[in-house]
């Protein structure tokens, strides 16, 4: 095929494709007509003519533009040539997809669809192919990547869970979300169970679906990890005809737990006075009215009050609610003894120059003046009141908020926020008592690796006692990982501590972050206080506390 190029510009310039070499051969019969003609021009028409998407050799172009312009005859120049269009196959290391890329064509033939089915063949791939997704990427002309077959990955089994029939229960397993943060709740009535009464019941692990590679080879997949009822839950056992259904034996209040759920039996009493004595019971505590001064209850479980609590001395193993108020003993040497603790929650309308610590989180309704709180997790001062938090000490580990933190007249309000000394101690008493336990398991260990190469060198006794004995160590050891890791995110999120005034912060507020302080001064809007870059101070809208 010849082509002559133009008149004026490109006077004698010919262009002839040899089909058979694939290549493209430009020649000139010099002409005193011809006009110079630059590379932009010459492209140009190489595109008009049909030639535009060869492969070109950029020195050939530059010869063939000066010896035209320079008058002087060419025979039969190569220009350029034709490329077919390539492809390859890229297996993904997992072997669940082949990745198919293509080269495009420079004027070449394409990648024929029957190519890349006899690739695939090749390579073993007999899974998961997707015919539709070649054919567009060979329409396409050219791919990067495209999965043009999929396996199926495995999926792992379910952990077996507890499940409540019971979704009222109270729990005494802490809930918090990825950032710590916890609802403000109203705890309620104490809900009540009857001997017999279905409290949970198991669900079994799953084992999961096996997958599949490319190539047609199993892939299997991990079952989940089995769950058990405690051994021991106090007021309740498993069903003798179901063991995998939980079932009250005696009547009282059911708290979810670790492993299960316990059956707390409730001891209810219209109020505590000189009348009535103190307290002490194990299980949950119900007071319909006031808990008068210089009382004393003391409870394995919870504690709920409907009426007042005046000084006095309110101990729970999980959490204590009382309707109206809290009344302390702070700066009085009558009730200077005065204290509430508990290990869950505490909620109250109100506290004032109370003593009150929590395991978990603090949340008063309206107002907590010249108090010494410590929590957990959370204090929040102010719901549907209006939550100031003015004088005296409050502590936790995550967040102190309340709607006006401090008071005109700059009473100090003294705030601190993050881990414990106590933390740390404990992090480091889980890290001394889990390396003990891990060389007790490999000393085991070496004893039944012992006893498995040389049979009968060892007390078949001696080799149960072990293994059981291995069994223990290897869940206490999981026990106390579970727990260090818990500890190291509640350190990794107490970074992001801040202490939060919704509405008013007041000068006299002192906050301290372990070794860092901050007094505030001047009165402000909202506000919150928190690290931001390494320093305690005061956050701009929108600003997130970092490490």
């Amino acid at each position: 095929m010849n082509a002559e190029v133009g008149q004026g510009k490109g006077v004698g310039l010919s262009f002839r494709l040899d089909a058979e070499a694939g290549a493209l051969f430009a020649s000139v019969r010099p002409d005193p007509a011809a006009v110079p003609i630059d590379e932009a021009w010459l492209r140009a028409r190489l595109a008009e003519e049909g030639y535009g998407t060869l492969r070109y050799h950029p020195m050939a172009i530059t010869g063939l533009l000066a010896q035209y312009n320079s008058g002087a005859a060419v025979a039969a120049l190569k220009l350029g040539e034709c490329v077919d269009a390539s492809f390859s196959i890229a297996i993904a290391p997992d072997g669940l997809q082949a990745l198919l890329t293509i080269v495009p064509a420079q004027g070449g033939r394409p990648v024929a669809q029957e190519a890349v089915f006899a690739e695939l063949a090749a390579r073993g791939v007999t899974e998961g192919i997707l015919p539709e997704a070649i054919t567009r990427a060979i329409a396409a002309g050219m791919a990067d990547g495209v999965a043009v077959a999929r396996g199926r990955p495995a999926v792992p089994g379910e952990n077996g869970r507890l499940e409540s029939v019971l979704p009222e229960a109270r729990s005494r397993v802490p809930h918090l979300n990825a950032s710590g943060q916890t609802d403000y709740r109203d705890l309620g009535d104490i809900l009540s169970v009857a001997p017999g009464q279905p409290l949970m019941v198991r669900r079994a692990a799953t084992a999961g679906t096996p997958g599949v590679t490319v190539f047609g080879q199993a892939i299997p997949a991990h079952p989940g990890k089995e769950v058990a009822f405690a051994a021991k839950l106090n007021g309740a056992q498993p069903d003798p005809e179901d063991p995998d259904r939980l079932l009250a034996e005696v009547a009282g209040q059911p708290v979810v737990v670790a492993g299960g759920m316990i059956v707390e039996q409730v001891y209810t009493v219209a109020e505590v006075n000189m009348a009535t004595g103190n307290v002490s019971f194990d299980g949950s505590v119900v007071v319909r009215g006031d808990v008068a001064a210089g009382m004393t209850i003391r409870a394995s479980g919870d504690i709920q009050i409907g009426g007042t609590a005046d000084p006095c001395v309110l101990e729970a193993g999980g959490s204590i609610s009382i309707k109206g108020g809290a009344l302390g003993g702070l700066g009085r040497k009558e009730h200077a003894d005065s204290l509430i603790r508990c290990g869950g929650t505490f909620t109250a309308a109100f506290a004032q120059q109370a003593r009150i610590e929590a395991g978990d989180s603090i949340f008063i309704d309206d107002m907590a003046m010249q108090c010494d709180l410590a929590a957990g997790n959370h204090i929040r001062v102010g719901n549907k009141r209006r939550g100031h938090i003015i004088g005296g000490r409050a502590l936790a580990t995550l967040s102190i908020s309340g709607k006006v933190l401090g008071s005109p007249n700059r009473i100090a309000t003294n705030l601190e926020v993050g881990v414990s000394p106590a933390t740390h101690k404990r992090m480091h008493e889980l890290a001394k008592t889990r390396d003990g336990k891990e060389k007790q398991l490999l000393d085991i260990s070496k004893l039944l690796a012992f006893a498995g190469h040389n049979p009968g060198r060892v007390d078949p006794a001696m080799v149960e006692r072990a293994r059981n004995t291995a069994k223990v160590l290897a869940d206490e050891i999981q026990a106390l990982r579970d727990e260090e890791q818990s500890l190291a995110e509640l350190v990794a999120r107490s970074q992001q501590a801040r202490v939060t005034a919704e509405q008013v912060l007041h000068e006299g507020v002192n906050v301290q972050m372990g070794t860092l302080h901050y007094s505030v001064s001047g009165e402000h809007g909202a506000a919150a206080i928190g690290l931001n870059d390494g320093v305690l101070g005061l956050l701009a809208a929108g600003d997130s506390p970092s490490p």
